[in-house]
């Protein structure tokens, strides 16, 4: 017990830390990233809940935020399916999978689908028209990453889990200009491996979970001759069901609070703040909100589960870019 709660403390520290490094920055840019699909969130209670999951157990969604999160699923298999109304006309699709195999003596595998639809881009060449420029039709853009992850609790309380995911991104094709006045078609293509792992810890003193999360590692990869690195994101959690300490005998409410300090690559510090009301086992009432951002405001989300079947809702208010909307589906058996 004693080494528990000394690991308890050193996480709690660990916390402290990052979120007085995040009042201490100025929003500014801070590296170069591409491949920024990877860091949308299109799960719909967690853009509810502001992205704030890394101490939470999302089963097949854990995938997108911290795997380990799916190590102590009780079914056979869990699904998610995720819509996202992003802005300028984007969408994403995100579709999560896990299995536990021979009750759990195995752990719990995963498998992982992220895709991204940009909508209509007009191609253009430069020529000698009153212009300057010609139609090419529409760029054929698009990414999208298969994943395969495993997870596995280790003891009743610590859990830990990984994904490797390969991810791909065409640009669509355009036409450059050559030696001699000749010219040349590039492809606009990178793919590339990528990495992500996490922890999960029950400190045992109620509900308290701290979780840590690296999601998007990977070596530079470079479109012609500008190489970048894949939006990487370091993440540490922490959560608590706030019902354990005023609960009323035989209650079933629960408020489940989550505070995630982030690290993103190409932004300064973040913190992010979420609450989970369930007033009823069927209902879910969320909100979020998100320190140290240009456009995000509060978000809210709600979410409805019966028989297995769990459907949820988010909306979030974008500055310039209006809103955007999130659905997800989920089922376990």
């Amino acid at each position: 017990m004693k080494k528990f709660f000394k690991l308890s403390i050193a996480a709690s520290t660990a916390l402290m830390c990052l979120i007085s490094s995040v009042a201490a920055q100025e929003n500014k840019k801070l590296g170069q990233s591409g491949l920024k699909f990877l860091s949308v969130t299109s799960d719909a209670k967690a853009g509810a809940m502001g992205g704030a999951m890394t101490s939470l157990e999302m089963q097949s969604a854990s995938l997108f935020f911290n795997p380990a999160g799916m190590a102590n699923l009780n079914t056979f298999m869990d699904a998610s399916l995720s819509l996202n109304k992003w802005i300028a006309d984007i969408k994403h699709l995100n579709v999560g999978l896990a299995l536990r195999p021979a009750d759990g003596a195995y752990g719990v595998f995963g498998f992982s689908l992220q895709a991204v639809d940009y909508g209509d881009i007009m191609g253009t060449v430069v020529a000698n028209t009153d212009k300057g420029f010609e139609d090419t039709g529409n760029l054929d853009a698009s990414g999208f990453a298969v994943g395969v992850g495993y997870a596995n609790a280790l003891s009743d309380r610590f859990s830990v889990g990984g994904q490797v995911k390969w991810v791909r991104q065409n640009l669509g094709k355009n036409i450059l200009p050559g030696d001699g006045g000749t010219t040349f078609i590039s492809k606009n293509e990178v793919s590339t491996l990528a990495f992500d792992f996490g922890t999960l810890f029950k400190t045992g003193v109620k509900s308290l979970v701290f979780g840590m999360s690296v999601r998007n590692f990977s070596q530079e990869i470079e479109f012609e001759e500008e190489s970048f690195q894949l939006p990487l994101h370091f993440s540490l959690g922490i959560s608590m069901n706030l019902m354990d300490l005023i609960r009323p005998s035989g209650s079933k409410q629960s408020a489940l609070f989550s505070i995630d300090a982030t690290h993103p690559r190409d932004h300064p510090e973040q913190l992010i703040f979420a609450l989970e009301y369930k007033p009823v086992d069927v209902l879910s009432l969320r909100g979020g909100y998100i320190t140290n951002n240009d456009e995000d405001g509060p978000t809210v989300g709600v979410g409805f589960s019966k028989f297995g079947f769990q459907l949820d809702y988010a909306y979030a208010p974008f500055g310039v870019f209006n809103d955007v909307q999130r659905v997800t589906a989920r089922f376990s058996m």
